[in-house]
């Protein structure tokens, strides 16, 4: 006979209430059935729990004090389980585990994150550390919960997709560049410049996915910089030019210290997108926090669009 959860309960009872027929009653046992109990453990491992040679009081053995030890370490954390299990299924706690592919999320993800822990306080929220150029199959491990990306690769039947608004992707250039005249850049424009990117894979980049690759346009140099403020910088002091959602632009851009352009006559708009396990998409507070997500951003970020609208 393994020790149980109910043996602990037991256990517990006895020492709390001083007597079988009260620990009985507690746990909604006969005195019999306890009894029977205990003298099964005890048969089981050759100790006594209780020290049958005081008399009329109860007291537990060694034994049964280190199984009392084991009972208030355990029962607590069981308790815990049992109330957070409850509280999952009815969607007010559980984990939250967020992997980003783009450098820039965290201006808009970071205010929507303290939103909705204020909100969902029981919910378990956290970062995959670093930048995932290819985030789906952190899903599919379980390491992540949601992830944020813009054009997904083939995706498995049980990924949920949750579009969360459009993103114009401007073009920077230093205001003294003789680019910065112009009312909006065409892809030849990059054919000679330095282009400043992260250093990621082009098909990771809507500039060349979308712009640059579609009109067979290389550009003759390229730089990288792992951080957005290296990039404006680089920018701001004519070192190349570069493309990223007008929202990560900035005081940069209000103090004049890059010109944003659009990408072509139309300008180059995105969607940015959410993608989660088809399980996870049906939880209560996944809901609740790519509403929010899409609440924070309509109210903080510009050069953005509600999905609805594109």
């Amino acid at each position: 006979m393994p020790i149980e959860i109910r043996h602990l309960r037991t256990i517990e009872a006895v020492a709390q209430f001083g007597s079988l027929a009260a620990a009985a009653q507690r746990l909604h046992l006969t005195q019999s059935a306890l009894s029977h109990q205990l003298r099964g453990l005890e048969a089981e491992f050759g100790v006594n729990i209780l020290d049958r040679e005081r008399g009329s009081q109860l007291r537990l053995s060694p034994a049964g004090e280190e199984l009392l030890a084991a009972a208030r370490e355990v029962l607590p954390r069981v308790r815990q389980l049992q109330e957070e299990l409850k509280r999952r299924a009815l969607g007010n706690s559980g984990r939250l585990r967020i992997a980003v592919e783009c450098h820039t999320c965290f201006d808009w993800l970071t205010p929507a994150m303290d939103r909705f822990r204020e909100n969902w306080p029981d919910v378990e929220m956290d970062l995959v550390s670093g930048f995932q150029q290819d985030p789906l199959p952190l899903l599919q491990s379980h390491q992540a919960d949601l992830t944020v990306l813009t054009a997904p690769d083939a995706m498995a039947a049980d990924i949920v997709l949750h579009p969360l608004f459009a993103y114009e992707v401007v073009a920077l250039v230093n205001p003294r560049h003789t680019l910065a005249s112009k009312p909006y850049l065409e892809p030849a424009d990059f054919l000679e410049e330095t282009l400043i990117t992260y250093p990621v894979e082009d098909r990771r980049l809507d500039l060349f996915r979308e712009f640059l690759q579609p009109a067979g346009i290389q550009p003759w140099r390229r730089r990288h910089a792992e951080l957005t403020v290296i990039i404006l910088q680089l920018v701001a002091s004519g070192q190349g030019i570069a493309a990223l959602p007008s929202w990560a632009v900035g005081s940069y851009g209000e103090k004049g210290y890059v010109r944003a352009l659009p990408l072509g006559s139309q300008g180059l708009w995105q969607t940015l997108q959410a993608a989660t396990t088809a399980e996870q998409s049906e939880q209560e507070h996944m809901r609740a926090f790519l509403d929010e997500i899409r609440a924070s951003v309509a109210a903080n970020l510009l050069g953005v669009k509600d999905i609805q609208g594109v």
